[in-house]
This record gives structure tokens, sequence and C-alpha cells, in this order.
């Protein structure tokens, strides 16, 4: 009640707030944003000023719905200092009642006599004011009032709507001094206006009786008249008809005038509908619409219910859409015939035009609704549900839009304060060009306009007049002239809630339509809202889960690529509109100057996708930093898949997870030295290969299963390539799509890929541009690597005979070499690896026996045999004469390892062309006799 507050009255609260201090925390919102108002209208505490007016129309309807309805309230209250009035939808006082007669005599004119005005505009913070401000319930108490005068009383207030139209007809306020507040008058005053509004519509009912009565007495003066509607039976038709002529019917009624209508019914079948001038006895005026057939056989006519006439409530009115549902029954009679070529007509709805607006605007809204369900969150795209919400309100219920959001919610965030950070998200409406902020930039709102207000309060903010909104004006006057100029005059600001979050707010202004926003228009804006926010809440839900799993999956990918010259590529990944997906690539460096390329896709979207394809990808790495052939790193892939897949099916009970659907992979293996790529793949496309000439060919490459099925062979294919070729590897994201034909982007890729001469970079560009969809259903994962060969003169090799004395003489040629290539510091070193490796393959493998090196960006060493046993290094005990060899060789290379070849195996050790600092070779090896090491 009032003011609440641990530390500040309500009194205190008053007076800091107009010394310009901070009462946010003590103060009710409404009260607030009234004082705020009347602050900003000049209005002074100590010198409010209200108007007399004397034009009171105390006959109207209002006064005649509300008269017992006062009556029971003044003996409610007998001998209650309470203070009942009735005003009109001004604010102006048409009647007073007492609890106490005595009452009348000792208060002021203002509060005793009817013609005084309340709006708040005149007097401030008070009951009928603010209940016409807010639209609803409105209590004010004490010294929440803004003029001194009143510090003394409190009121409670509730506007007087008109059910058919919803438009607010007056306002029932009471009165009584702030000692008696009791929450009891809320239950009373709402029970009363509910009494004056069920008034006012049997007054509408009432006048649409007397209508009808008149159009029966004059059917019945005609000669062939007929007071009966036909029967439904005999009618010929259903109750989709019956709606189809009702709707065109209202419509014929709102506009006011004779007409004929031909209305289309399902079937081909045509009805006429006419519409005739009929006035009551006591002068009401009015249309009846006749449904008229052309056939002289068929009787096609709307029958309403045989009920009593209509005295009930609005539900039943505007839910059917019709102005009279039930007419008084006449005894049966027969039909009087119809002369050949005569017209037979049937009433179907009669009405004031006033009244058929109402229901063909309640249609209307109803309409609007159903198709705000369909086209509001057709993406999962923050600022496309936005505007979507704009496209949908404008023109039907506002002429221009504005949809404002957080940053944290354009960015998938929760908003920790809405009200700061907005930015224009949407500005849409009938023209281009008024001058309302524009999309993209950020808004800075002060606290007195109504959209802030409406984020403050979180409840929605009707401004009817916007040249008479101080607070809106005085965000910026300069637009707001230029705003009223493009004749905007009316404002409903409505905050975005979904699941207890503000999301932002939408800003519905009228220009063209010169009556002002009413309350029917707030609800409709409201549920339109309404269902904007929930979509737009999905839609940042959707963003942050996005952008998190696309945060993942970009650092799951390649960073950057190692240094190497056996390939120069390129690459793109291109996540897809709906989600993020599974799709991998990578280059990694092999022994002997060789590189191995790799692309996979993972099969679904979202995290589980993106993880997985994690997995994939480090376990491909590890198979090939093993040095396996192509074949046999799918067959680990594969083997991996089929165990992650049914581990995970295994936990799906507990973890939600159901496998892994499918994934395939691309593993190719180019060696620069003999210039000869090997493939394999596993369910996946087929890449391209770019001869120099141009020529662009698909390789006839064993596909192989899918990983993960199991106990299937892969199948590898050798290829020459050419220095200067280009091999595209890509998922099926580049080439699939359900908008094109297969061959037809096979085409489109082969024409962007037929230019040899350009780098792998524009490559990429040009087949992202020509092939990409614009809107990509799926990832996509593309990578170009244009082929380089080695120097042949930077690569030496020596057959070894099977004789360890001859192991010198291929240490003098390592040597004449190394020099040749002006790598003599490298020379010590690399004779005492070559000599451990030499002598190793001659006293434990088998020939034939080969040393090879290769300058490149390493210096590598071979020694390969035609044995398959593979070396281990291992610590020498002290009384170990050998044992020492691999320790040597691991210690002087940077790296070494084994791979194993059809005819046998290679060892191999790359050493850096600059000796690391800090790596001394001991006397000890100096003094080693190199034809001599023990075996290892």
């Amino acid at each position: 009640m009032g003011l609440v507050a641990e530390d500040i009255g309500p009194v205190l609260a008053r007076e800091r707030f107009f010394r310009g201090g901070t009462v946010e925390e003590a103060v009710r919102g409404p009260i607030l944003s009234s004082w705020e108002r009347s602050r900003q209208l000049g209005l002074s505490p100590d010198g409010c000023e209200l108007p007399y007016v004397q034009d009171l129309d105390l006959d109207g309807r209002l006064v005649r719905a509300a008269a017992p309805v006062m009556d029971r309230l003044q003996a409610r209250f007998t001998d209650r200092d309470m203070n009942i009035c009735l005003a009109d939808g001004r604010g102006a006082v048409l009647q007073r009642r007492f609890g106490t007669a005595s009452l009348a005599r000792r208060l002021p004119a203002i509060q005793s006599v009817p013609g005084f005005v309340f709006a708040e505009k005149y007097a401030g913070t008070n009951g009928i004011g603010l209940a016409l401000a807010e639209r609803q319930l409105s209590n004010v108490y004490g010294a929440e009032h803004f003029a001194e005068r009143s510090q003394s009383n409190a009121c409670s207030a509730i506007p007087v709507r008109d059910l058919l139209s919803g438009r607010i007809e007056g306002v029932l306020c009471f009165g009584y001094p702030y000692a008696d507040v009791d929450g009891g008058l809320d239950t009373v005053i709402r029970r009363a206006a509910g009494a004056i509004e069920q008034r006012l519509l049997e007054q509408s009912t009432g006048r649409e009786r007397a209508l009808l009565q008149a159009y029966f007495d004059a059917r019945r003066l005609l000669p062939d008249g007929d007071a009966r509607l036909g029967e439904l039976a005999a009618s010929g038709l259903d109750w989709r008809d019956q709606m189809i002529l009702k709707e065109k019917a209202a419509e014929l009624i709102s506009s006011g005038q004779r007409a004929a209508l031909a209305v289309s019914l399902p079937g081909g079948r045509r009805v006429t509908l006419l519409s005739r001038p009929v006035t009551s006895p006591s002068g009401v005026e009015g249309l009846a619409v006749e449904a008229v057939l052309p056939a002289r056989n068929e009787r096609l006519a709307v029958v309403p219910e045989p009920t009593a006439p209509v005295a009930g409530g609005p539900a039943r009115l505007l839910g059917r859409q019709s102005l009279t549902e039930s007419v008084p029954k006449a005894p049966p009679r027969p039909a009087a015939p119809h002369e050949d070529g005569e017209d037979a007509g049937e009433l179907v709805m009669v009405g004031e035009p006033g009244v058929g607006t109402y229901a063909v605007a309640a249609r209307r809204r109803l309409e609007l609704l159903s198709e705000a369900s369909s086209r509001i969150g057709t993406t999962l795209d923050v600022t496309r549900t936005a505007q979507e919400l704009a496209e949908t309100a404008v023109p039907r219920l506002a002429d221009f839009v504005t949809v404002d959001l957080p940053e944290a919610v354009l960015r998938g965030d929760e908003p920790a304060d809405p009200t700061k950070d907005l930015y224009r998200a949407v500005v849409h409406g009938i023209r281009g060009d008024c001058p309302f902020y524009p999309a993209g930039g950020r808004v800075d709102l002060q606290p007195t306009t109504p959209q802030l207000r409406c984020l403050s309060t979180r409840r929605t903010v009707l401004e009817p007049d916007l040249r008479a909104a101080p607070g809106w004006i005085a965000q910026d006057r300069t637009k707001a002239r230029r705003i009223l100029a493009h004749t905007v005059h009316s404002l409903i600001a409505v905050p975005l809630l979904a699941r207890g979050m503000v999301l932002g707010i939408a800003s519905f202004y009228r220009a063209r339509d010169p009556a002002p926003f009413g309350d029917d228009d707030c609800s409709l804006a409201q549920e339109l809202a309404t269902r904007a926010a929930i979509c737009i809440d999905n839609a940042r839900r959707y963003t942050r889960e996005h952008a998190v799993v696309l945060a993942l999956q970009r650092s799951l990918l390649p960073q950057s690529f190692p240094e190497q010259n056996a390939v120069e590529v390129a690459h793109r990944y291109m996540p897809a509109e709906s989600g993020v997906g599974g799709d991998w690539f990578d280059v990694i460096p092999l022994s002997g100057t060789r590189v191995a390329l790799v692309v996979g896709d993972v099969v679904g979207h979202g995290l589980h996708a993106a993880a997985t394809m994690g997995r994939l990808r480090t376990a491909a790495r590890n198979f090939a930093e093993l040095d396996m052939p192509p074949d046999e790193v799918l067959t680990h892939l594969d083997n991996l898949v089929g165990r992650l897949d049914r581990e995970e099916c295994g936990g799906g009970a507990t973890t939600g997870l159901t496998g892994i659907i499918g994934a395939t992979c691309l593993y190719a293996v180019y060696d620069p030295t003999s210039q000869e790529c090997v493939m394999a793949r596993a369910g996946h496309c087929p890449p391209a290969l770019v001869r120099p000439d141009g020529t662009v060919v698909f390789p006839d490459l064993p596909a192989g299963p899918p990983l993960g099925l199991g106990g299937l062979p892969f199948e590898t294919a050798t290829f020459h390539l050419p220095e200067g070729s280009q091999l595209v590897l890509y998922t099926d994201g580049l080439i699939e799509d359900r908008e094109r034909d297969f061959d037809t982007v096979l085409e489109l890729l082969r024409r962007a890929l037929a230019h040899p001469s350009r780098p792998p970079e524009d490559t990429c560009r040009a087949v992202v541009e020509a092939v990409v969809p614009e809107h990509p259903a799926d990832d996509i994962a593309l990578l170009v690597a244009r082929t380089h060969v080695l120097d042949p003169n930077r690569i030496a090799v020596w057959d070894l005979p099977a004789d360890p004395a001859l192991v010198s003489s291929v240490r003098s040629a390592v040597t004449a070499k190394l020099t040749e290539w002006g790598l003599e510091e490298l020379a010590f070193s690399t004779e005492l690896l070559l000599s451990e490796l030499a002598t190793n393959a001659i006293r434990y493998g088998s020939t034939p026996i080969q040393v090879r090196l290769l300058y490149d960006r390493t210096l590598t060493c071979e020694v390969s045999d035609g044995s398959s046993t593979a070396p281990h290094l291992r610590h020498a005990a002290s009384t170990d004469e050998g044992g020492r060899g691999l320790f040597l060789v691991a210690q002087l290379s940077q790296s070494w390892g084994t791979r194993y070849t059809p005819g046998g195996k290679v060892i191999w050790a790359e050493c850096p062309l600059e000796t690391a600092a800090g790596k001394d070779l001991d006397a000890h090896l100096a003094l080693a006799s190199f034809d001599d090491i023990p075996a290892i």
C-alpha cells in the first residue's frame, strides 16, 4: 500500500523527488512515472488549477448505465466519509455521490461539484488522471498525490469501458480519508465498474433488438412478406458458409451504406448480400443485410439459433462476430411462393454501422494474430525475428515499428540490465524517410521516455497523443518535430517479455489513421510482442549455443599449418546456417618431406558432432604420425568410430547421447620426391585434380564404406601429380544442395578450378563465390593444395652392400655431398648418425640396403632394408657392449622413426640445418670407432 521503504517514508520520498533526488526504490513505478510526467508538463504541486467545463452529457448513455450502480454504492457507504464520482473519458466529473450528506458541504468545490477536469495534464497525479493514463485500476495514497491539497486523502479509480469497442467511456472513482484505506475497496470498485459496463452492453443489444423488430415490421407490410427465417435443413448452407456470409455482412454494416455484394462460397456457389437501411421507432438507424439467391428452387439463408433475444455479455456478441444472434420466433407458416425471375431473400444480420465496425475490427485482429503465429519466428536469427514482428504489424496495426534490443541479446546472452546498451535492431514502416534512429546504431534513451518507462516497469505504455507527451519529446526535440511532421501522432511501447526476462522493446507508431491508439490496439500489440519475444528468446538461446559450438569447432580445427615445402595450401571452413557440424581438415607433415592431406565429415550438427570431429582429427593425426599408409589409417579410424559409437550408445540412457550416426574421411599422402599421391577414402566425396594444363578431373578413387561400419577393407589408389598440380579436397556440403542439380554443381566446380596458375588462396575464393550456396544447409570444408617437387639435386641415394667394412665409403660420400650442399658443419653429426643406422641395417636387416639424404627444410637421413623388424630405444647397462646406438641417434636428430614399406622398412632421422645451442658432442663420441660400434 502506498510508499513502502525501510529508510524513507512517503512524505520524505516526495520531498526528495522534488529536490531532484533518486527515489526509485521507495516509490511505486506508476506513481513515479506520473510524477515525472507532471513535472515535465510544468505543473506545480501548490498550484494545480483544474479547468471547469459545462458541456457535460448528464443524460448520456454512461450516466444512464451508471445510475443504479451509483445508487447502490451510495447506500453501501452510508454514514462513511466516501466520495463516489463518475467521470467521462476526458476526466471531467459527471456525477458525485456521498456516503455522508454533510461531506458535500465540508469539501471544496473541486471535490464536490461536477464539471472539474481531473486529467493528469491538469491535476498531476490523482486517481482519475492515473486511471486514464495507466488504463487500469489505480490507487493513490496521501503523499503520492502531486497536488499538496490532496495529501490527506486516498482514492481508488478504475476505467469504465464499452465492451463492444474496448474504448474507455469514463472513470469510476472512490475518494476517502487516508486513514480508511482498505484493500477490499478494490474488489468493490471492480464489481461496480463491471456492472456499469454490462449495462452499457445491454443498451447496445436493446438498440439492435429495436432495429430487428423494425426490419420485421417492414417485411410484414410487403405483399409476400414473411417474418420467419428459413429452416436450416432447407438452406443448403453448412456452418462454414454461414461464417463467410456473416463476416461479409458485418463488413457491409460497418460501411454504413446501402450496397450489394456478391459472395463466393465453396463449391462454386454464389450468394448476393443486400444491405438495406432500417430505422427503429425510437430513431435508431441501422442496416439489415439479406442473402438473395438468383435460382428459384434454392433456399440459401443464414439461420440464427432459435433462442430468446440477446441481452447477454460481450463474449457472445464478439465471439461469433455477428450483431444479432437470435430473432423473435413467429408462428410457422408456409413460405409465400415467388414469381419466376424474382429473388428469394433471407435475413443474415442487422445492426448499427458503428457496432459493425467493432465486429469487423475484432475479426481482423484475430486474423492478424493467426497470421503472426506463422510469420514470426520462421528463423533462429534474433534480428530477423524482430524484423518479422515489424513486418506483421505494418500496416494493419501500426504505420511504423521500431525494435530495440540490448547488445547482450543480439550476441545471444541474457541481458543484465535491459535498459542499457540498447541497439536499434529494426526500423520498418509504410515509408522509408521517417526520421527514426536508424537500424544498427546504439540508442540512448532518457528515463522519461515511454520506452524506458516501459522497460523499467515491464508494462505496456500507451501515448495516445505524442504532441502532448513531454517525456517522448524530451528525448530529442529536433527529431521529435520531424517525426510529428510526418503525421506520426500515437505510440504504443511494449516490452518484449519471455521466461521472466525483458529482451527489449517494440514501439508501434500510428500516422495515417487520425484516431489514436486504444486499449484494443494495446492488447493486440502486446499479444504480437509476446509471441515475438518467445521467438526472439529461442533465437537468442540458439545464437548463444551456436556461438559456443562454433568456437569449439574452430578451436578444434587447425589454426595454422606447420611449415613444409611439399604443397602450398589454402583452406576455408563455413558453418551451416542451421548449426555447426563436424567437418574438418588437416595438413600433416610426414617423414621424408612427404605430407598428408585429410578432410573428414561427421554426420549431424551441434556440440556432439563438433566434439566427435575433434576426437577423429586428433586420432587421424596420431595415426599419421605412425607413418601408416592411407588405408591403414582409415582402418584404425573405422575401429575408433565403432568403439566410440558402442560406448556412447551403451551410456545413452544416462547421457542422452545416441551414438555417432556416421563419419566420412579422405586421406591422401603426397611425396614430392616421386611426385606420387596415394589416396584412400571412407565414403567421402572424391577429390578434384587440376592438372598444370588446366584440365580438371575427378579421379576414380575406390569409395570405401563410411567410418564406423567395421569389417570392410579400404583400398588405395596412386596418382602421379606433375609439379604445379592442384589437389582440391572438400566435404559434401559444397556440392550437395536440394535446390541444385548435382551435375550442375560439379560443372560449376570444374569451371571455378580450371585456372591452374592461380594461387591456392585465389582458388578457394573462386570456389566459394561460384559454388557455395547462398544459404548453406550443411558445413563446408575446403582444402586446396598445389604440389611442389623436391629438386633432384637435393636428393642423394647410395646402395649399400651388406658389408660393415663398406660403411666408411658411404660416410665419405655423404661428407662430399654435404660439402657440395654447403652443409659442412653438419658433416660430423650426420656421419655418426648414418654410421649407426647403416651398421644396424647391415647386421640385423636384410638386403637390399639403401642410404638416402634429402635436403629440404631439414636434412633427412634414411636407411632402408628388406626387413620388417623395428629397432627400439632402450637404456644400456654399464656392462653392456652395445645398445647405445639409437640413443645417439635420438640425441643427434630432432626427430626419428620407422615407417614400413611393401618391401621392408625405412629408419629415418631429421637433423636441423643449424646445430642447436647447448648440444655439445663430447669427446667420447669423437673417439668412438664408427666401424666397430656394437650392434643395437
